[in-house]
């Protein structure tokens, strides 16, 4: 059996929090509390007033990778809504391909 995941191509994400509103939507949860996926800030201080923000997309153990979309054949919802194309589902070992020197990780529950 093939084993699904996201990958994350956080070096492009910025930090809209389209996935999480379109996670809490899908799965009818209230706004304020948690959901599949959360958006994180992590700022870098270089020092000598050079800094980088990163904006990284957190999945929780409440994802379930959108099954009853996913078994219709789209996609999870906070992939198709992405707003920076920074997240992309599909099997894990065809992703694990994509993957090169970036700043890119493979989620899966």
């Amino acid at each position: 059996m093939e084993e699904y995941g996201i990958l994350i191509d956080y070096e492009y994400c910025t930090g809209c929090h389209t996935c999480e509103v379109a996670c809490k939507q899908e799965h009818g949860r209230e706004a304020g509390r948690d959901g599949g996926v959360k958006v994180i800030e992590i700022l870098h201080d270089f020092g000598n007033g050079r800094l980088d923000l990163i904006n990284l997309p957190v999945f929780t153990k409440m994802c379930i990778l959108c099954r009853p979309r996913v078994k219709k054949g789209q996609k999870p919802a906070c992939v198709h809504h992405c707003m920076a194309g920074c997240l992309e589902f599909g099997i894990i070992e065809e992703l694990s391909k994509k993957m090169n020197k970036k700043r890119m990780i493979i989620w899966r529950p």
